[in-house]
């Protein structure tokens, strides 16, 4: 997991009580379910503080897309919120809370490239990972992760993380040669255009192209700032959806 700079932005106020939602930008339900209050409403409960918030965000984070997007925002809150009451929470409790909301939510309290093992809990940080850009698409559509865990079909497979491991310790990193994403058979077989997109992105010159974890949005990887500026441009002359820009979070 490999954090970048695509962000939201969330501003918080304090309030007498309740949590209040400004949403702006791209369209979530702002009910019960939203990461954003549920990540508030956990940090009162176990915090014990007495009061509110009033939590605005601007949402550029392409929403369904496989890109962590509610996951950062969750975090975001329990991080905000626990700094601005003089934290009450330690650095563990707020994984806890994280994990309860999502697996991908404690990645993002304290964001940098590691390797994610069990359901995403336990993280163990790369040291050496390289300076580079992505290019990502995010087509016009949705994927439900349940409904592709629900569809995942996987055989034997055999333990790719030592592997793995030893490509990422490596100065000279290849991308190419340990990209994998066993749910990309799943989204790709209803939606075949990730593969034109992949197909796309490796003909413009990406070292390296994959579907980022359930889908949709497909990524691929440049060595610098200017390969991944002219290949976004010929990206989106072909008008796939949304094209975006991107580097490594500083």
């Amino acid at each position: 997991m490999v954090p970048i700079d695509i962000c939201d932005v969330l501003e918080f106020q304090v309030i007498s009580e309740k949590v209040e939602l400004v949403w702006e930008g791209l369209p979530v339900p702002v009910d019960e379910h939203n990461l954003v209050r549920k990540a508030a409403g956990a940090f009162f409960d176990k915090s014990g503080v007495k009061g509110g918030v009033s939590v605005r965000v601007t949402k550029n984070i392409p929403v369904a897309a496989g890109m962590g997007g509610g996951s950062s925002d969750a975090a975001a809150t329990l991080v905000s919120l626990n700094h601005l009451w003089s934290r009450p929470l330690s650095l563990e409790t707020l994984g806890e809370l994280a994990l309860r909301l999502g697996a991908d939510v404690p990645f993002f309290l304290e964001p940098r490239p590691s390797i994610a093992r069990g359901v995403g809990e336990l993280l163990e940080p790369v040291e050496q990972w390289p300076d580079l850009w992505y290019v990502i698409v995010t087509p016009r559509f949705q994927v439900s992760t349940a409904w592709v865990y629900a569809n995942l079909r996987l055989g034997l497979t055999s333990n790719e993380y030592g592997r793995i491991k030893d490509q990422l310790g490596k100065k000279n990193l290849v991308i190419s040669q340990f990209l994998e994403n066993d749910l990309e058979s799943v989204t790709s077989a209803k939606f075949p255009i990730l593969d034109r997109i992949k197909r796309t992105l490796l003909d413009a010159g990406a070292e390296g192209a994959l579907m980022t974890g359930s889908g949709p949005s497909v990524f691929g990887v440049f060595g610098s700032r200017n390969q991944a500026e002219q290949a976004r441009e010929k990206i989106v002359a072909h008008d796939f959806g949304k094209v975006l820009l991107a580097g490594n979070w500083k």
